[in-house]
């Protein structure tokens, strides 16, 4: 077993000694709410936004980007579990802003394994196999959080699942001061309608 496994259950195992009656809190959201976010480890939502378990929906991905299953998920929790307002928040210093489409599919042909880093930008080992699949995707990079915030908040208001009831918020979650930025070209474009 290595190392992370082990403490991954130790922490579970505390977990589990103070879970309490958290296993009768219903399903849907006492809040209401759902949180679209990026995966990056330094953003805590349940920190940022003030959460506990069972609150809100969180969903997260690289970026925060509104992928289709990104959407899928946010219908789920609007259609199913009764949400009633959506949050996009993108965050500075992100990853994504790092590389594009194309350095990331040049990586992956290089090899599979990690890449790295520094002043002049993402280099890799080049010790193969590799393969040319990731040239085909879509990365959803990021090369103004602005932007990209409020594109994304077009996106999921332009599905034609989305009912144009629910108001779609858009933030930026600021890393080196944990406050969370309005972008109001972003909530403009996710007013109700």
């Amino acid at each position: 077993m290595s190392k992370i496994v082990e403490e991954l259950l130790s922490a579970n195992a505390e977990y589990v000694a103070e879970f309490g009656d958290k296993g009768n809190l219903p399903m849907p959201p006492g809040r209401g709410f759902a949180i679209l976010t990026c995966m990056d480890a330094r953003l805590d939502p349940a920190k940022y936004a003030g959460l506990a378990e069972g609150d809100a929906h969180v969903i997260r991905n690289a970026g925060g980007r509104a992928s289709s299953d990104a959407i899928r998920s946010l219908v789920i929790s609007y259609k199913l579990l009764g949400t009633k307002e959506w949050f996009v928040i993108h965050h500075t210093d992100c990853g994504m802003e790092t590389f594009n489409n194309g350095i990331m599919g040049n990586l992956l042909e290089s090899s599979l394994k990690t890449s790295s880093v520094d002043a002049s930008g993402w280099h890799d080992s080049g010790d193969g196999p590799g393969t040319a699949e990731g040239k085909f995707i879509q990365w959803l990079t990021i090369s103004d959080q602005v932007q990209s915030v409020t594109d994304d908040v077009r996106r999921i208001r332009s599905s034609s699942m989305v009912p144009s009831e629910i108001p779609i918020y858009g933030y930026i979650y600021d890393c080196k001061s944990g406050r969370l930025i309005e972008v109001p070209e972003a909530t403009e474009a996710g007013k109700t309608g």
